[in-house]
């Protein structure tokens, strides 16, 4: 059997930001009525998060839980891990109108990290990126040029992009050119 590899193998590059592919993350896809009791019990026993508000993010390194729509959440778990916790949500739910996928391998995720990781990623997505409008804990759906992309803060100068794999190299790409060193834009 072959061993799983992320997208692009840890890619990275050191721009006005570093840019890099992250590795393998493990991300299942849970849709469903999100104040439903047992499923706010099941993603607190997966990640040992709470539920996140409206375009939340409760994410503790490789563990969380994203808020993608009013009825979809986003469960981060170590990757190793997604298998097991996958089947335990999905006993947990049994009964419960829910369902549960294993979207780790479609998904690719990338860091970008350091003072101008905002330019970085304001030139590519329509959000408002200042420190004002969106910090640590919030997670925003959009556009990442021509491909749909979500994205959330670890800390103030670290943001972490998830997209679909088959859009992987294009998104590193344009992340990539988006922190070339001379590009500063200074809006944020």
């Amino acid at each position: 059997m072959s061993e799983p590899i992320s997208a692009l193998n840890h890619v990275s590059y050191d721009g006005i930001a570093r840019v890099e592919e992250c590795g393998l993350q493990g991300m299942i896809t849970l849709r469903g009525n999100l104040s439903d009791k047992v499923l706010i019990k099941a993603v607190k026993d997966a990640t040992g998060q709470k539920m996140p508000d409206q375009r939340g993010a409760n994410v503790d390194g490789d563990t969380g839980v994203c808020w993608m729509s009013s009825d979809e959440l986003l469960v981060l778990i170590p990757y190793a891990e997604v298998e097991a916790k996958l089947a335990a949500m999905n006993n947990a739910l049994s009964g419960v109108h829910a369902l549960a996928v294993n979207v780790s391998d479609a998904r690719a995720v990338f860091r970008i990290s350091g003072a101008s990781g905002r330019e970085v990623l304001g030139k590519l997505a329509p959000v408002e990126l200042s420190a004002e409008a969106f910090q640590p804990g919030q997670i925003r759906r959009s556009r990442l040029a021509q491909v749909a992309g979500a994205f959330w803060m670890d800390d103030a100068e670290t943001f972490r992009v998830v997209c679909f794999r088959s859009t992987a190299d294009y998104v590193f790409n344009l992340l990539k050119i988006a922190a070339q060193p001379g590009s500063e834009v200074g809006v944020y």
